[in-house]
């Protein structure tokens, strides 16, 4: 194993981290803007009023997207394994 392996598995388990959590951090941003656009329009600062959509949007797109990031997650590790396996 060189150094290029190693940049080459590195670089690969950081998309499938992106792609991983992706949608999840995505489903979060779009909720935070629209809750802070609400909070911003009526006035109302109440702090509580963002984590509860927040968290429900995050489980909803987990849940959506579970097969996809499982599928990452396992071509990541196959990939990983078949590297061990040839000797890199």
């Amino acid at each position: 194993m060189n150094q290029a392996d190693a940049i080459d598995i590195v670089q690969s388990a950081i998309w499938t981290i992106v792609a991983a959590c992706g949608p999840a951090v995505g489903a979060a941003m779009v909720v935070g803007i629209i809750i802070a656009l609400f909070q911003a329009l009526t006035q109302i600062q109440e702090v509580t009023l963002t984590f509860v959509p927040k968290i429900l949007a995050i489980f909803i797109v987990i849940a959506l997207t579970a097969s996809f990031t499982g599928a990452q997650v396992y071509a990541f590790t196959q990939e990983s394994y078949a590297r061990i396996e040839n000797g890199f």
